[in-house]
């Protein structure tokens, strides 16, 4: 059967080969489609599709040898990237795949971050991950249920959705549009839009199987990925794909100081490392993804898309030192153990004073008579008796991912209509290994079931499109429709010991697992909100070179009220080869119902000391007390202003944005928890507050001003007796802060938002090919950045780093028409990452900082096979 060439789900983007200014339909559907919604105006390109002629063709994707990665012809920049320019990368992560295509879209690692560990948070133009709007074939993709509570500084408390899950096997293309769309899509869409779009073949498919790991020997991983096109009947197609991949943890550690001195002093039970800096380990990470299509008639489409996708992650925590930490093992700062009364009473126990040597180094509390003596006291224990050599616990959870769209679209007389339904869910189950619930004493169980998060979505959409005549202005787009949708975010309660307060609590042991503490009966439940948003928008050429477009949303949610944005778009043709374009919004982002209602406890680096710090919803009584409110939604104003230059073979955007935030949402900092205060919160209703050393919760504290330049290139000619292309790509992004309130936000974290990803980015690709051999050779610059190690933002964790470069490199070579082999290396000269302060290095066993914008693993080979059938 030949190849499948309707297009059922937004998978089809077009642009004219010639330069004419004909008002023709077909142009202003290609306008729409990147500046109305994408549901809508896809029904009226498919009609025009099977229309057109030879003057039309698919918009290509970098890599290739036709058209340049961005639409010359659109008045909002937009980048697209294809799968098999995705897969020149060492890694199957999509995170990693889209960090070297995009040049301001960002990721850092999550070595020790919590819940972030299973779901790394991404940032599009210097904002959070919940502030760029992810479609899949034009539709709505679901939040992940992971919240970053320690995001890198930019994504503190992003939630966005885990693009992590979406295999490059299922992927036709990926569009990036770099600008304001709220008033196109809704909430989300401050700093843009990316829409996966699935593969439709009817035929075909192909089998990939990779392997790689760092030039250290650790961090091997392992992935298959197929995909398969099978026709349904001659009117449709199902389009399947499938990735499973395994990968090691890797380790960038060294002995901590502390933990090396208790083994000379003859602590045998300590580990070497004691705490691990590097990437977790995943298992059994698989991911499936459908497509499909059928035409009912010439007049109405069918279509449907899902998937189903879950792995399992283990990541490291902090080392806990068996003679300092706090509420465990310790009591009065490290000078003596923590012992506790089996009668309650913890007079009736000897104090346990830990030795000191000369030059003020800890010695072997268990060799000390006083500790023998506690031990001997059948009333006296301490946790040591568990961990002698301290511990470090293991964090643990499984994420579950699921999503179903329906739909019809077709044709109504001279509307077009699209009417689709589909829902997306996202659970992260979590567990602590390793650990111990102290206040339980001795009888506390070292591994834990902690509970789970889940989000859940359910989206209708119902779109129209046509196009209309107005005076004397004559084929107009005009796009109309409706979405309504539901959210919810549960918290599921975890196993009774994982948070339960023991009867050795009052003696000043810590309530629940420690280092992620279980949810609780007062954390579980289940909180929704559902909103309807109203769009229209219009588009028309007045004239030959003027393309002037205009929007209009309305959005109102059932917990805070309505909101109304609009976007004004231009673009002015100068001669066949120039033309200007510009833009401007309104645009907002609703605080989640998971920022509104999450509850957690995590450990916290605040200089170098290990914090006990709880995570509330702002109007808890606990975070009321020190300044919570109820959220509001975030606010934005955008502007833009770019040129498009296209001659022969030489293709060149460059475009100025600048994006304006007001009463941004994000984690506050860390709110220390005062002795005076106890009284009061306990009146308040708040248990315990004496165990508590901070609290931190999602507030609208702070304004910001973004701003930057994106510079896209891309130039074909004949090199080395083989085709030829080089493609450039550079973005400065400046982030300011321009109020926050120092009581909730402290000016590390200020520097961190204005200077914690490089201001400057850039990606130099040359891409050469012959007969059977092929290569990719790309050389990546990161400037300097605002450095710090987990999430302590003091003078004594922090600096500015320094600028790098990287270089990756692939080879492939096709042995048979339908075999191709590959190898290559991400990092080819492994370029060490910033490493840490002297200081710093020492207290946290740990080498380079983990917030820089490149894989501080180091150099990664990988080699690859793929048959295609």
């Amino acid at each position: 059967m030949a190849k499948y060439k309707k297009n059922y789900a937004g998978n089809m983007m077009t642009t004219h080969k010639n330069k004419g200014f004909g008002v023709s339909a077909l142009s202003f559907a290609i306008s729409l489609a990147l500046t109305g919604s994408l549901a809508s105006t896809q029904a009226l390109a498919d009609e025009q599709q099977a229309q057109a002629s030879d003057n039309i063709e698919k918009i290509a994707v970098v890599g290739t040898r036709s058209a340049p990665r961005s639409i010359g012809d659109s008045p909002v920049p937009i980048d697209i990237i294809s799968s098999d320019d995705l897969k020149k990368n060492g890694s199957t992560d999509m995170i990693d795949m889209l960090v070297t295509s995009v040049p301001s879209f960002n990721s850092r690692a999550q070595p020790i971050s919590d819940a972030a560990t299973l779901i790394r948070p991404v940032n599009l133009r210097g904002l959070p991950s919940d502030s760029t709007l992810v479609l899949v074939n034009g539709k709505r993709r679901h939040r992940a249920s992971v919240i970053a509570f320690q995001g890198g500084g930019i994504n503190d408390g992003a939630q966005g959705p885990d693009i992590s899950v979406i295999p490059s096997a299922a992927l036709k293309q990926v569009e990036v549009l770099r600008d304001g769309a709220a008033a196109q899509y809704g909430s989300d869409a401050i700093a843009g839009v990316m829409n996966f779009v699935l593969k439709d073949d009817a035929e075909g498919g192909s089998i990939t199987v990779g392997q790689g790991e760092y030039y250290e020997g650790d961090g091997a991983t392992t992935t298959i990925d197929a995909n398969v096109g099978l026709p349904l009947s001659d009117a449709g197609f199902v389009n399947l794909s499938l990735q499973y991949k395994n990968a090691d943890a890797t380790s960038r550690s060294i002995q901590r100081p502390d933990a090396a001195n208790l083994i000379e002093q003859g602590n045998t039970f300590v580990e070497d490392p004691a705490q691990v800096w590097g990437n977790p380990e995943i298992k059994d990470d698989y991911s499936f993804f459908l497509n499909s299509g059928y035409d009912i008639n010439d007049n109405a489409r069918l279509y449907a898309f899902g998937n189903l996708s879950s792995r399992d992650v283990v990541g490291g925590f902090y080392y806990r030192n068996p003679h300092n930490r706090g509420n465990v093992y310790s009591l009065d700062d490290g000078e003596t153990l923590l012992v506790g009364a089996i009668n309650g009473d913890p007079s009736t126990c000897a104090v346990v004073p830990i030795p000191k040597n000369a030059d003020g180094s800890d010695g072997n509390v268990l060799e000390t008579d006083a500790y023998q003596a506690m031990l001997a006291d059948p009333n006296c224990f301490a946790m040591n008796q568990l961990r002698p050599g301290g511990y470090t616990p293991q964090f643990a959870g499984t994420v579950e991912d699921s999503s179903f769209f329906a739909g019809v679209k077709g044709e109504l007389g001279e509307w077009n209509y699209d009417f689709s339904a589909g829902m997306g869910n996202n659970k992260s189950t979590f567990s602590l290994k390793n650990s111990l619930n102290p206040s339980l004493g001795l009888d506390t169980p070292t591994d834990f079931e902690t509970g789970a998060y889940e989000q859940a979505e359910t989206t209708v959409n119902l779109d129209f499109s046509r196009m209309l005549t107005l005076g004397s202005v004559e084929d107009i787009s005009f796009a109309t429709g409706f979405e309504w949708r539901e959210e919810s975010f549960e918290i599921t309660q975890g196993e009774e010991a994982s948070w339960v307060a023991g009867p050795y609590a009052d003696q000043g042991f810590n309530i629940g697992s420690h280092g992620f503490k279980g949810f609780g009966p007062e954390a579980a439940g289940k909180n929704s909100r559902n909103n309807i948003g109203v769009y229209a928008d219009m588009e028309a050429y007045l004239g030959e070179r003027w393309l002037l477009g205009a929007a209009l949303r309305y959005e109102d949610f059932s917990t805070f009220g309505d909101t109304l944005n609009y976007k004004l778009t231009a673009q002015f043709t100068a001669t066949d080869d120039l033309s200007f374009r510009a833009s401007h919004s309104t645009g907002f982002r609703a605080p989640t119902v998971g920022q509104e209602n999450v509850v957690n406890t995590q450990t916290s680096i605040v200089d170098g000391d290990l914090i006990q710090t709880f995570i509330a919803p702002p109007t808890d009584p606990l975070s009321a007390f020190y300044g919570g409110k109820v959220l509001k939604p975030e606010e934005s104003v955008s502007y833009a202003l770019g040129a498009v230059f296209e001659h022969e073979n030489l293709f060149v955007t460059v475009d100025y944005y600048n994006i304006e935030v007001t009463g941004r949402i994000a984690q506050s900092s860390q709110i220390a928890v005062e002795a005076d205060d106890y009284d009061a919160l306990r009146a308040a209703g708040v248990e315990f507050p004496e165990l508590i050393s901070a609290v931190t919760y999602y507030t609208n504290d702070f304004d910001t001003t973004t701003q930057g330049i994106d510079l896209v290139a891309s130039y074909d000619t004949q090199l080395l007796s083989g085709d030829t292309k080089f493609s450039l790509a550079y973005g400065w992004t400046d982030t300011s802060v321009d109020k926050y309130n120092p009581n909730t936000t402290d000016a590390g974290k200020v520097r961190r938002l204005e200077d914690g990803i490089p201001a400057h980015r850039a990606t130099l690709t040359w891409a050469q090919s012959w007969d059977r051999l092929s290569m990719s050779l790309r050389g990546n610059y990161f400037g300097e950045y605002y450095a710090t190690h987990a999430d302590d933002t003091s003078d004594w964790g922090s600096e500015m780093a320094d600028s790098a470069v990287t270089l990756d490199l692939e080879l492939s070579y096709q042995f048979l028409d339908s075999l191709t082999v590959s190898i290559g290396a991400n990092n080819l000269f492994d370029q060490e990452a910033q490493k840490l302060k002297d200081g710093t290095r020492g207290v946290l066993g740990a080498v380079y900082y983990e917030s820089g914008p490149f894989d501080y693993n180091g150099g990664y080979y990988y080699g690859r096979v793929n048959y295609r059938f």
